[in-house]
């Protein structure tokens, strides 16, 4: 069985566990995600081994044609989104702490980053919204 590793929200009711080798932080620039995290969202890839306690305080909204965004109803954390096309869940790096494995290893949507941020990643693999999107 697979090592968990558990984060949780804000104010402790809703709690999340993935693969505690999902150590890869990818980062999201487009608006949606910087309106809805306040900055790029941070996210770990939860592939199919996400697990969630609280569930009556686990609201979702239909952000789009491909995706659902989760958040807590008590507080307002901001849980994960959800591709609809395949189930793969995309939770933020923040309910985990100060997790030191953690590593910038994607930032999607690069186009779109204002310019009042960076990031002293240089290795990480960047996409532009087109190459997300599979438009080349």
């Amino acid at each position: 069985m697979a090592e968990k590793m558990s984060g949780n929200c804000l104010c402790g009711k809703v709690t999340i566990s993935v693969n505690a080798a999902a150590i890869e932080v990818g980062a999201c620039h487009c608006s949606m995600c910087r309106r809805w995290a306040g900055g790029p969202f941070m996210v770990v890839h939860a592939d199919n081994s996400l697990e969630t306690n609280g569930q009556d305080f686990i609201k979702t909204y239909r952000s789009s044609e491909w995706a659902e965004r989760a958040f807590c109803s008590a507080c307002g954390t901001s849980l994960f989104y959800r591709l609809l096309s395949t189930g793969e869940h995309f939770v933020s790096a923040a309910l985990f702490g100060d997790e030191p494995a953690f590593e910038l290893k994607s930032e999607i949507f690069v186009e779109h980053k204002p310019g009042y941020y960076g990031f002293l990643s240089p290795d990480s693999q960047k996409k532009t919204e087109a190459q997300v999107i599979g438009q080349e």
